[in-house]
């Protein structure tokens, strides 16, 4: 459960407009499947897949299993204090952009942070 714990919720870059993935990050101890949900974004990514292979080795060096539940794209303002979550991925379809949404809200406090299709 530490390890699970140890991940954290968002991590996107401060600006621009990048792929993100919503990922379900599991660990199994005791029998007891514990899980929590992640947003991972950035410019450096041409396709949601390369967020995603990047990420998972590093949670499975923890012990940890990864799942991508989707994708689509941020437009992050920090300047203006704004977050659009919008688009889909297209290997792994479009994510549940209002659970993107609360994560970034307990992140980015203060923020507006607006969804669309």
């Amino acid at each position: 459960m530490a390890a699970l714990e140890s991940v954290p919720e968002v991590r996107i870059d401060p600006d621009g407009v990048f792929k993100y993935v919503l990922l379900r990050v599991s660990s199994v101890e005791g029998g007891t499947e514990q899980h929590r949900d992640i947003v991972r974004g950035t410019k450096s990514a041409e396709y949601h897949n390369h967020i995603f292979e990047k990420v998972n080795p590093e949670l499975q060096a923890l012990g940890l299993e990864c799942k991508c539940l989707g994708g689509g794209k941020i437009e992050h303002n920090s300047k203006e204090k704004k977050i659009r979550i919008f688009g889909e991925s297209t290997g792994y379809g479009k994510a549940d952009h209002s659970i993107t949404a609360e994560k970034l809200k307990k992140t980015f406090i203060g923020y507006e942070v607006t969804c669309s299709d």
